[in-house]
């Protein structure tokens, strides 16, 4: 069985993420297999628009196949390093393309399969939807393009979310701006049929299909203490900041940071601030240049050890305290390449 789908349906080109057992998680070769298709349909005339989705319903993608990046990287195999490279490309190459690219989230999407999702024209999210980048949990930082989009959510969201993996729903992500449309699950199908073979625009099919949320999102509603406490200048201020607020979210969010690797949290929060200022294809070269510090580290290793492969969820981070990762330690990891910086491709 291959492990994604391509298909050709009227106006519309069609791929399929197909590990729905591994939660559609993404490999080498599907990377692979997904650019070369990009690249082809971005040249047909006949494909006006791409759609993209996930089989079954648990996952649209929850990532990037962690344990072969784990072992690949234990064994000083160059496959992670080779993984991350195709897969910027291919974020890189989503962000860019020339038609319409359209999302259907439903089920999990994080890590791997946000780069999928996130920087396509119109992401289009069904009830099932849950979303993360829970990478600082891992010894790892929010990459695929977090660099770009997390510090472009409403306030200091993003810092947020990137700091501490939280989870967030259909409608949080609505209110984010991570989903552009909200349809029900069950017209996903209809709309992919719709989307292919009708002959209106595509702002008017997804706008007729499209429900507004019938909740408050949760994270909208915090972002009063999101901001006061997120926007603080390190991620010990941040800490100090939840400390002394008595309320349940500064307690959790608090507790939830000190589960976290302390290197990827520095890490992260001047990932964070940096892209900001930068424009999307430098946020991908610097990644780049933050994953080959961390596969060459040691908290992602122990933070899969614990999570994935024994599970006893109790990972030894080293250093283990914020105030045992200098200054010097963070900004090597945001230092060029000897090799150079990614190409990413024409």
């Amino acid at each position: 069985m291959e492990d994604v789908l391509f298909e050709k349906r009227g106006r519309g080109g069609i791929v399929t993420l197909n590990r729905p057992k591994a939660l559609n998680a993404l490999t080498l070769d599907m990377v692979h297999a997904m650019r070369e298709q990009l690249s082809a349909w971005s040249e047909d005339r006949d494909v006006e628009l791409v759609i993209i989705r996930g089989a079954g319903d648990r996952a649209f993608c929850a990532g990037g196949d962690i344990r072969a990046l784990y072992e690949s990287g234990k064994s000083g195999n160059p496959y992670a390093i080779e993984f991350y490279r195709h897969e910027y490309r291919l974020n890189t190459q989503i962000k860019r393309y020339p038609k319409p690219y359209v999302a259907l989230i439903n089920g999990i999407a994080m890590g791997g399969g946000v780069g999928v999702s996130v920087h396509g024209r119109y992401r289009v999210a069904g009830e099932g939807c849950v979303f993360a980048m829970p990478e600082t949990g891992i010894g790892l930082f929010p990459d695929v393009g977090g660099t770009y989009f997390l510090p472009r959510m409403p306030g200091e969201t993003g810092m947020y979310i990137a700091l501490t993996g939280s989870r967030m729903n259909v409608v949080d992500c609505f209110a984010a701006g991570i989903a552009t449309h909200m349809v029900p699950a069950s017209g996903h199908e209809l709309l992919v049929q719709t989307l292919c073979e009708g002959d209106a625009p595509l702002e008017q099919i997804l706008g007729k299909a499209a429900v507004r949320p019938s909740e408050q999102s949760r994270v909208a509603g915090l972002r009063a203490p999101i901001d006061k406490h997120f926007s603080a200048s390190s991620v010990e201020a941040i800490e100090s900041s939840l400390a002394e607020d008595k309320s349940l979210f500064a307690s959790e969010t608090l507790k939830t940071l000190q589960s976290k690797s302390p290197t990827s949290m520095k890490v992260t929060f001047r990932q964070i601030r940096e892209g900001a200022k930068l424009g999307f294809e430098d946020c991908m070269r610097l990644e780049f240049r933050l994953t080959n510090r961390f596969m060459a580290g040691h908290d992602f290793y122990e933070g899969v050890r614990a999570l994935i492969i024994d599970k006893d969820q109790a990972p030894k981070w080293k250093p283990s305290r914020l105030e045992d990762v200098s200054v010097a330690e963070v900004s090597s990891y945001f230092s060029e390449l000897p090799s150079g910086d990614i190409d990413l491709g024409a």
